[in-house]
């Protein structure tokens, strides 16, 4: 029968990922929360010009950026704590 074509193993660092998850995730809601809030509170103030574009531009842009930002955050800490952990796995079980 057809097996699957990776070895899967356990993810030690799954509740750690999960906690990254959540904190990248609530400082991008903060971010967005002020966008909506100047939005409603004070429209005018995000109609001001700054330059060439406006500030709901500007603060626009700067929510994309901040989530790209937090993307390869993410990635880069997961990344090395999956390496960490492994490497931690592979000693324990050699000293078994």
């Amino acid at each position: 029968m057809h097996g699957s074509s990776t070895e899967w193993k356990e993810d030690n660092s799954s509740p750690l990922k999960e906690l990254f998850g959540k904190w990248f995730f609530a400082l991008y809601l903060l971010a967005y929360a002020g966008f909506i809030l100047i939005n409603v509170v004070s429209p005018k103030l995000m109609a001001t010009d700054m330059g060439s574009i406006n500030v709901a531009i500007f603060y626009g842009f700067m929510l994309i950026i901040l989530a790209m930002i937090l993307a390869f955050a993410y990635n880069h800490f997961c990344t090395r704590a999956e390496e960490i952990m492994e490497d931690d796995n592979e000693i324990s079980e050699e000293g078994v």
